[in-house]
C-alpha cells in the first residue's frame, strides 16, 4: 500500500473517535471522485493562495501546489497543499485511507501516518 504522512497544528493527541471521523471524511472525499489540480507558482504566490505548507520545511522559489476542488463549486477547494510526492488526477484513484499512527511531531504539531489500500 501507498504510505503518507501529514503534519498539522493541534495541541493534543487525537481521540480514537476523532481518528475515525477523519478517516470517514477523507474516504468520503475519495469516493466523490474529486478533481486534483497541480499548479506551479512562486513560493510567495503559493503562500498567498492559502496553500498549506509542512511545518519547518524549506521550499524552493518555485513550488508545486495540489488543489482538490469541491465538485459543486470549482472555485471552492477542499484542500490546497504544498507537495513533492506522486499524485493522481482524481481522488477516486487513491483507494481506502486508513490512519496507522498519530504522534507528536514538534511542540503544537501532530503527525498522522496513513496508508492507502
Amino acid at each position: 500500500p501507498e504510505r503518507l504522512r501529514f503534519d498539522f497544528n493541534f495541541s493534543r493527541k487525537l481521540t480514537p473517535e476523532e481518528i475515525k471521523k477523519i478517516e470517514e471524511w477523507v474516504n468520503d472525499k475519495i469516493k466523490k471522485d474529486l478533481i486534483v489540480n497541480r499548479e506551479e507558482m512562486t513560493l510567495n504566490e503559493a503562500l498567498k493562495s492559502g496553500a498549506q505548507a509542512e511545518f519547518g520545511t524549506k521550499y524552493p522559489e518555485r513550488v508545486s501546489i495540489y488543489t482538490i476542488y469541491d465538485k459543486k463549486d470549482n472555485q471552492k477547494f477542499v484542500s490546497r497543499e504544498f507537495c513533492t510526492g506522486p499524485h493522481v488526477k482524481k481522488t477516486s484513484e487513491l483507494g481506502k485511507f486508513k490512519i496507522i499512527k498519530e504522534e507528536s511531531s514538534a511542540s503544537g504539531i501532530r503527525r498522522i501516518k496513513a496508508v492507502l489500500e
